[in-house]
């Protein structure tokens, strides 16, 4: 098996991208402008390195606006962050 192959059958689409749906004639298009993975918020450390280091640290609040993640805020700590990110979740949006 070779080091870059996914595991799996080799028969089957990669899991890790959602289907464009055949019916519909913008399903190519809703696809580009869907988040990466879903993800509609995310946080990032202010001064970079991993978001589970110095949790103590100012992260950087963005969503993501149909094209790319655009800054809209800040937080004091990673559990403010954790719990805006959470904040669109709850909400049902």
């Amino acid at each position: 098996m070779g080091k870059h192959s996914r595991p799996g059958p080799p028969n089957q689409p990669s899991r890790a991208v959602p289907s464009v749906g055949d019916g519909d004639r913008f399903a190519a298009y809703d696809k580009r402008r869907r988040a990466p993975v879903d993800v509609w918020r995310r946080h990032r450390p202010l001064h970079s390195g991993g978001s589970h280091l110095r949790p103590g640290e100012p992260r950087v609040l963005e969503e993501w606006n149909g094209f790319s993640y655009e800054p809209v805020g800040t937080a004091r700590n990673l559990a403010q962050a954790q719990q805006w990110v959470n904040e669109r979740d709850e909400g049902g949006a």
